[in-house]
């Protein structure tokens, strides 16, 4: 089993190994060459290889790249090939905004490859379509509002895992330590006061096994791109693959984690005293086998989809974000600098809140700026087409995988003065004053918007203001700031290569 790992990593890193032509000659006998049949008036794009497509023209570890360079070459609308899967790359704000908001319905469908169906069956809200989708998603937006995601509620939530996450940055003593599993800890434990209603704590093993286990499927799920698209084409081949067995048997650690947590939330439900988002989604649950209700979405599986969506994606992306900040702060010190000066003149020594971010314009355009630069899911999720596209000019068949390309938003040169480098000023007018961005689109757009984006933007603010109020980053002893590497670890998400900072106690 390891002798064939190593034959598709090495295909994916140094171009394809024998092990790996071999593998693909019996691909090309199952899949002819009829897979690059071309529509009428297709989007434009590289000349595929048979059963190869494209990949050899793509640097599958810094895929991001490839497309947007490949965006200058034939536009804002092109195609690849994946091995045999055709994916229609969107490119650049204006085009990435006509097709998510403006054609929302055509280009809002989540395309469900095998692999994502081994994650979630099409259950849940990340990785559904159709009816399900919409009555999860409506569902889930509904109960989060009403425990004060993005609201009152929320921040009283962060505040109080502020103090816990600040005594752990003080207990290091100034000392160099890893920002990543005590960040994850603490943006999770506060997604987990909304869902489950009780927050963990950091020493807690279950609770640590959890987080860490979806940061380890994430990370394999997006660095092995050549696995993925050869097992999302012959899903056999699975039992082989390492990582696939490492994500499968995280998965059902997970599950069994969950379903104690649940079989726990089950015994001490009462309707009048709803703690988060699970007892709501068990009364529903109840409600609907009591009424006789047939054909209910609000089962045992979109129970376990839909909360492992949320604590999944509601604590990476933040999590990932905050320490990108914390190591653009230890980089460029003089921005940091400005950042303490206004925390301290606006905020003083008191704990900051949410009302603050308007006084605060320098601290929200550093946020900004680093969501921007740091662009953490350059490629989205894929998307689908649901019908039959007319689009700028092209013919796009239904059930298309569609690639939005963030990336190409966040660091459009039509849309950033210095798109490349980190520039707080792209936020603030000539005043100093905070200006929104319609570019700005970290969370994407249209229908596949990041439901927890008012979440989000609440942990950002309030962590980062939080923080360098009371601490100054910088690297390690003998590091200095130049040396700080800002070359992402590539995964679904775009993560700071491990490195350590020193978190000095401001006086």
């Amino acid at each position: 089993m390891a002798s064939v790992e190593e034959l598709l990593l090495q295909a994916s890193s140094t171009g394809l190994m024998l092990g790996a032509l071999l593998l693909l000659l019996v691909l090309y006998v199952l899949f002819s060459a009829s897979s690059f049949k071309e529509e009428a008036n297709e989007p434009p794009g590289p000349k595929p290889l048979p059963v190869l497509g494209n990949l050899l023209q793509l640097d599958l570890h810094r895929l991001h790249e490839s497309l947007c360079e490949l965006a200058k070459q034939y536009g804002s609308v092109y195609k690849v090939y994946l091995g045999g899967n055709k994916v229609v790359v969107l490119a650049g704000y204006k085009t990435v905004k006509e097709a998510l908001v403006n054609n929302a319905e055509e280009f809002g469908d989540r395309e469900i490859t095998q692999a994502f169906k081994n994650i979630a069956q099409e259950h849940g809200i990340v990785l559904s379509n159709g009816e399900n989708w919409k009555e999860m998603r409506r569902f889930a937006l509904t109960n989060l509002r009403d425990f004060g995601m993005g609201k009152k509620g929320s921040e009283e939530k962060i505040i109080e895992e502020i103090q816990y996450i600040k005594e752990v940055f003080e207990n290091f003593g100034g000392k160099p330590f890893d920002t990543a599993q005590p960040m994850n800890y603490a943006i999770s434990n506060v997604i987990s006061s909304i869902v489950f209603g009780n927050r963990f704590e950091y020493s807690d093993p279950e609770f640590k096994e959890m987080v860490n286990r979806a940061n380890e499927n994430l990370r394999l799920n997006g660095t092995a791109p050549m696995r993925v698209s050869i097992y999302n084409l012959i899903p056999w081949i699975g039992p082989f693959l390492k990582s696939k067995r490492t994500i499968d048997r995280n998965l059902t650690d997970h599950k069994n984690d969950l379903k104690r947590i649940f079989n726990d939330l089950k015994e001490s439900l009462q309707s009048d005293n709803i703690r988060g988002f699970v007892d709501s989604f068990l009364l529903r649950k109840q409600s609907d086998e009591k009424s006789g209700q047939k054909n209910s979405r609000f089962s045992e599986e979109n129970l376990f989809a839909t909360v492992t969506n949320l604590f999944v994606a509601g604590t990476d992306t933040t999590s990932t974000s905050l320490r990108w900040a914390f190591m653009f702060m230890a980089k460029y010190p003089h921005i940091q600098d400005c950042v303490q000066q206004e925390i301290d003149k606006v905020i003083g020594d008191r704990q900051p809140v949410v009302d603050d971010r308007k006084n605060l314009p320098y601290t929200d355009a550093v946020i900004h700026e680093t969501q921007r630069l740091a662009s953490i899911a350059p490629l989205s999720l894929p998307h689908v087409t649901s019908c039959d596209v007319h689009f700028n000019g092209y013919f796009i068949k239904k059930g298309t995988t569609v690639y939005p390309l963030l990336a190409s938003v966040l660091w459009d040169e039509n849309e950033w003065e210095t798109p490349h480098r980190f520039n707080p000023a792209h936020f603030l007018d000539k005043h100093g004053r905070f200006v929104k961005k319609d570019a700005f689109m970290p969370f994407s757009a249209g229908r596949r918007m990041c439901l927890g984006e008012g979440l989000a933007r609440m942990e950002l603010f309030l962590f980062f203001t939080s923080l360098l109020q009371h601490f100054r980053l910088t690297p390690p002893p003998g590091v200095t700031e130049d040396q700080l590497d800002l070359t992402p670890v590539v995964g679904i998400t775009l993560n700071p290569a491990p490195h350590k900072l020193c978190a000095i106690k401001r006086a």
